[in-house]
């Protein structure tokens, strides 16, 4: 198999689930223009732990990590199975890297992972395993975490940054009937540094990007994007998938590095 594109999905907020929009659109084609992984690789800021940890389970739950939502969601599952030998691989990987990892044999799938997946892979019928976000991880080491995975894209795993390209969720609790032009601002600036596979300049996004601090008051939702562009790697063919931008403030972008090749 041919080196697998890596790829950064936008979760939004749990209600994404329910409410596909235009990014549930694109992530469905996406899916369906992907070559077929032997299994998925996602990592989630709803998943944070001293050091590394890599999900072994081999059916893992379905887990809803959120309050006050319609009740809809709290029904739904994500059946799909894990992958405990490309899981301990990636375990490996990691631990031969130099990072402190450890394996989890009772983690599921929090919404970070399975919500976008319901659009990516919406019969469950491709493997899933997560790998928890360092807790300390800055730009920089986000960045190298990717790269440190990147050896699991040639082994016919697809692996999938899940964050938020804008994430301020005071204003989305507050509520705004249009989109605001800081959330329009930052995310083009972030998408003309993807698409000139400029992988110095996404790292100092938050550092130089216009509204940063607005988009992010906290980096664990943006640092899933450097984790998937560290794994593809410098100098790759990047393009944007357009998501739009859900209750004003949240960007629904998706991207992919590397070809997509049938």
């Amino acid at each position: 198999m041919n080196r697998l594109p890596t790829v950064f999905v936008s979760h939004g907020a749990p209600t994404f689930a329910l409410e596909p929009g235009l990014a549930g659109l694109q992530l469905s084609a996406l899916g369906r223009a992907l070559p077929r992984p032997k299994a998925v690789l996602i990592v989630s800021p709803h998943w944070m732990s001293h050091g590394a940890r890599v999900g072994l389970s081999q059916q893992p739950a379905t887990i809803h990590d959120f309050g006050g939502f319609p009740q809809p969601l709290y029904e739904l599952s994500y059946p799909a199975n894990g992958h405990p030998e490309l899981a301990r691989r990636t375990l490996a990987t990691l631990q031969q890297a130099g990072w402190a990892a450890q394996g989890d044999e009772r983690r599921g799938l929090d919404h970070g992972a399975w919500v976008p997946l319901r659009y990516l892979y919406p019969d469950a019928d491709v493997p899933v395993f997560q790998v928890s976000l360092p807790a300390t991880l800055d730009a920089a080491g986000a960045w190298a975490f990717g790269r440190a995975l990147a050896p699991l894209a040639d082994e016919g795993v697809l692996i999938v940054g899940s964050g938020s390209l804008t994430h301020n969720l005071y204003e989305f609790r507050a509520g705004h009937g249009h989109e605001e032009a800081y959330a329009t601002e930052f995310v083009a600036w972030v998408r003309e540094a993807v698409e000139q596979g400029d992988g110095a300049r996404l790292q100092r996004t938050l550092e130089l990007a216009p509204h940063a601090k607005r988009a992010h008051p906290t980096t664990e939702h943006f640092l899933p994007l450097l984790v998937a562009a560290g794994a593809a790697g410098d100098s790759v063919p990047a393009r944007v998938i357009d998501g739009g931008i859900t209750h004003g403030v949240l960007s629904m972008d998706a991207f992919v590095f590397g070809e997509v090749v049938q």
